[in-house]
C-alpha cells in the first residue's frame, strides 16, 4: 500500500511539474519573436523529455524510490531555463545542454558513491586534481567582472572553482572519513586553505567564503571541537584583513555595502533595481517576460533572485528559498541513518553549501550582505554552475539508505 501511494504521489508531482513547465513554454512561445520560437520549443521539449527518462528509468529499471531532492532540483532547474528563455533566448539550448551534462555527471557521482572504498582511494588523485585546477586557473584566466576565474576556450567559457566545490565536498568528507581515530583536520585544513588561498589570488572572495563556510561544516560534523575551528576562524579574519591592509584597492569592491541608495547610477544601480522592481512584483508577479529587471546586466545570472520576484512573485520566491532549506532538512534526516558517516558529511556540507550560497545571492543582491557575485544554485544561467548544483545533489541523494540495493537487498 505504501508502495502504490508513492507511485500515486510521483506521478501527480510530475504532472504538476510539468504542467508548470508547459505553461512557461506556451507563454514564452506566445511572447517571443518567431525567430526565437523554435529556440524555446526545442529547449522545453528536450528538457520535459529528460526528466521523464530519468524518473521512468529510476523507477522501473533501477527500483529506486524517494525522488524528494531530483523533483526539487528540476523544478529549480525548469525556473531558471524559463527565465534564460525569456532574456536570451538563443543561449536557451547551450544552458540545456550544461543541464544534460550536469544531470549525467548526477547520475554518474551516484555511481561513484555507491562504493566506499572507491571512494576512498579516489580522495587524494581528486584533491591533487582540484588544487591543480584552481592553479591552472590562477595561471590562464582573464579577469572577468573583477575576478580571475574563467578559462576560455574557443567559444566555450568555463568557471573551474565551480567544479572544485565538488571536489572540496568529496575530499573533506572522505578525508575525514578516514580519521575514525584521530580528530586532527591537519590534512583537510592543508587541502581546505590551498583552495581558499587560491579563490582569494583571483579575487574570487564570494566563491571563497564558500568554500571556508564548508570547511566549516565538514570539520566541525566530524571533530565538533569548537577550540580549533575557533582558531581556524580567527586565523581567516586575520589574513582577510591582511588582505585588506596592503591590498587597499580590494576593499573598494564593497564600498558600495549598505550604502547603494547613494551610489544609485553608479556601483549600486543593480542593487537600487532589484529592491525596487522586487517589490513591484506582489505575490504572483507581474507575469514571465513583462518584468523591467530582466534588461539589466547579470539578469539570469546575479540577480535571478530578483527577476524571479518581480516576474513570478514573491509566493514562488519564497518557495525557492524553502527549497534549500527543504534539502538541508532531507539531509540532516537521513544522516542519523547513513550506513556511513562519509555519507552523512557529504550530504549535510552539500545541502548546507548550497543554502549559504542561495543566501549569498539573496542577501547580496538586495545589500544585506555584501554583493559577491555567486549564483543561485540550480537557478542562475551558467554551464559551470548547473553541473556543479547537479553535482552536488548525488550527495545529498546518496545519503538517504534507500538509494542503493546492497546484495539484492534495498536498505
Amino acid at each position: 500500500m505504501k508502495n502504490s501511494e508513492k507511485n500515486v504521489n510521483l506521478a501527480l508531482m510530475l504532472a504538476v511539474l510539468t504542467l508548470f513547465q508547459l505553461i512557461c513554454a506556451v507563454t514564452l512561445i506566445a511572447k517571443g519573436e518567431p525567430e526565437n520560437r523554435i529556440n524555446i520549443i526545442i529547449t522545453f521539449a528536450v528538457y520535459i523529455l529528460v526528466e521523464y527518462v530519468y524518473f521512468i528509468g529510476t523507477k522501473l529499471i533501477l527500483k529506486r524510490r524517494g525522488f524528494e531532492v531530483e523533483l526539487i532540483a528540476f523544478l529549480l532547474t525548469s525556473i531558471g531555463l524559463s527565465v534564460t528563455a525569456s532574456v536570451y533566448p538563443n543561449l536557451a539550448i547551450k544552458q540545456l545542454i550544461a543541464v544534460i551534462i550536469g544531470i549525467a555527471g548526477f547520475t554518474f557521482l551516484q555511481w561513484v558513491l555507491r562504493d566506499i572504498n572507491r571512494c576512498m582511494f579516489l580522495r587524494y588523485p581528486v584533491a591533487f586534481l582540484a588544487v591543480g585546477l584552481l592553479i591552472f586557473t590562477l595561471v590562464f584566466a582573464k579577469f572577468t567582472n573583477g575576478a580571475k576565474n574563467w578559462i576560455y576556450i574557443g567559444g566555450l567559457s568555463i568557471q573551474p572553482s565551480e567544479l572544485v566545490k565538488v571536489a572540496f565536498v568529496f575530499v573533506g568528507a572522505a578525508t575525514l572519513e578516514k580519521l575514525q581515530s584521530n580528530k586532527s583536520l591537519t590534512k583537510f585544513i592543508i587541502f581546505a586553505f590551498a583552495c581558499v588561498g587560491t579563490l582569494f589570488l583571483m579575487y574570487d572572495f564570494g566563491t571563497a567564503l564558500i568554500f571556508f563556510f564548508t570547511f566549516i561544516v565538514i570539520s566541525f560534523m566530524r571533530s565538533g571541537d569548537i577550540r580549533t575551528l575557533f582558531l581556524v576562524c580567527a586565523v581567516a579574519l586575520l589574513g582577510g584583513a591582511l588582505v585588506l591592509m596592503f591590498k587597499p584597492y580590494v576593499a573598494n569592491r564593497f564600498l558600495a555595502y549598505r550604502h547603494v541608495w547613494e551610489y544609485f547610477d553608479t556601483t549600486g544601480y543593480q542593487q537600487t533595481r532589484v529592491m525596487i522592481y522586487s517589490a513591484s512584483g506582489g505575490l504572483f508577479g507581474v507575469g514571465l517576460g513583462n518584468g523591467k529587471l530582466r534588461d539589466i546586466f547579470a539578469a539570469t545570472e546575479d540577480l535571478i533572485f530578483g527577476v524571479i520576484c518581480e516576474e513570478f512573485g514573491w509566493i514562488m520566491s519564497g518557495a525557492i528559498l524553502l527549497s534549500y532549506v527543504a534539502l538541508l532538512v532531507y539531509s540532516i534526516k537521513h544522516s542519523r541513518y547513513a550506513r556511513s558517516s562519509f555519507y552523512a558529511i557529504c550530504a549535510t556540507s552539500a545541502s548546507a553549501l548550497m543554502l549559504f550560497q542561495a543566501a549569498l545571492n539573496v542577501f547580496g543582491v538586495n545589500d544585506i550582505l555584501p554583493l559577491t557575485g555567486v549564483t543561485l544554485p540550480f537557478v542562475s544561467r551558467g554551464g559551470s554552475s548547473i553541473m556543479c548544483c547537479w553535482m552536488l545533489l548525488a550527495f545529498i541523494k546518496a545519503v538517504d539508505r534507500g538509494t542503493y540495493r546492497y546484495g539484492g537487498v534495498r536498505q
